[in-house]
């Protein structure tokens, strides 16, 4: 039988404090962004998201990073019943939400996000934008109200860009005002700044396009003006991936190369942390060798953050242990389990995510309140 005692150091790395800029985390377990489209329609965070998101502060993990927000009222929402922050009634509806958190001893994150090519449902307008005209591969999500292919998107002009870089910047200064405790900006899955990533979705012959130092251009550039708008004290990260809601499987075309040049860029723009999300965080990032977070760790300096597959407790420790990672987060696990860290370091059994919990849509359901 094993005693308190005996639970309480049950994976005892895993409830260190890491710090991420300023902050000392209680322990190194986070929940992972993830969309459920239940603000209202016009994009108002709601007193069920702020109870959705205090149940996990409330079973201890050290940080919430919100589902991907949009930035402004015009191309960058991607689903209906999206929040966004795109205005002062919007960031004003986040403050409950903010408050939850906080009442529950937890740190909140707002993730920021522009669709781009892949929004499937935008109040503003049917138009779609991106790096190029090329449609995207796959179809839209049935869980987030899509149907069918996506439209092909208008190529951005340098205006669109400059606009893009501004409303992040604007999107952060107004969720630091609302009380969050930091900014995570989505460069990664398939969304705007990953389409300006990709070889192939990226087309132009600008300087954000052709070379993998230019297609990583806009994510540095908004790492760059969301620090001016915050300031130098106040947490912000990015969120970097490989694969994409559309393109699961799809790998940077240079492989190690790339995540040098891609990491190395991002690093000098001055990042709080890194966010790495692939299908199983310890798997390697190419055909052998290093994970990607190993990467992200030789060239940036910067804590990194990991997350896919990470739901066994065993396999995040060792993880963190090996010095690949320093802290990971969890998104359907956490679903399954929202005290994951409470009965990890209990010594109590997690429990096996149910895809039913998405279903038929992925909306916020009343007994995850």
């Amino acid at each position: 039988m094993m005693d308190q005692s005996q639970k309480q150091n049950s994976h005892a790395i895993l409830f260190e404090q890491p710090r991420i800029g300023h902050l000392t985390l209680k322990n190194r377990i986070a929940l992972s962004p993830m969309t459920r489209t239940s603000a209202t329609e016009d994009g108002l965070a709601t007193e069920e998201m702020g109870r959705y998101y205090a149940r996990f502060a409330r079973g201890c993990y050290s940080l919430v990073i919100t589902e991907g927000t949009y930035t402004d009222e015009t191309y960058s929402q991607g689903y209906l019943n999206q929040p966004g922050i795109a205005n002062q009634a919007q960031a004003d509806a986040w403050r409950r939400v903010v408050s939850a958190v906080h009442q529950e001893d937890g740190l909140i994150f707002m993730q920021l996000m522009h669709a781009g090519a892949l929004s499937q449902g935008n109040r503003y307008t049917d138009e779609t934008i991106g790096p190029s005209s090329v449609k995207p591969v796959g179809e839209q999500l049935d869980i987030y109200g899509g149907q069918g292919e996506f439209s092909t998107p208008r190529e951005m002009t340098k205006n669109d860009i400059e606009s893009v870089i501004r409303s992040f910047a604007e999107a952060a200064g107004r969720a630091r005002d609302a009380g969050f405790d930091g900014i995570e900006i989505h460069g990664a899955n398939g969304y705007v700044l990953d389409q300006f990533l990709t070889d192939y979705t990226n087309q132009r012959t600008d300087e954000y396009g052709g070379s993998t130092e230019n297609r990583i251009r806009l994510h540095v550039e908004v790492l760059e003006a969301v620090r001016r708008e915050v300031g130098e004290d106040y947490p912000v990260g990015i969120r970097i991936s490989q694969g994409k809601v559309n393109d699961f499987y799809h790998k940077w075309a240079n492989g190690k190369e790339d995540a040098r040049i891609i990491f190395e860029s991002l690093a000098k723009a001055g990042p709080d942390f890194i966010h790495i999300t692939e299908y199983d965080a310890t798997r390697p990032a190419f055909d052998d060798g290093e994970t990607l977070t190993e990467l992200a760790k030789r060239y940036t300096h910067v804590p990194v953050i990991a997350n896919g597959q990470l739901g066994e407790p065993a396999k995040a420790e060792e993880l963190i242990a090996n010095g690949k990672a320093d802290v990971i987060t969890l998104g359907k696990s956490a679903l399954a389990n929202p005290s994951w860290p409470k009965r990890v370091m209990e010594g109590e059994p997690v429990e096996e995510f149910d895809f039913s919990i998405l279903q038929p849509q992925a909306y916020i359901k009343e007994h995850e309140l």
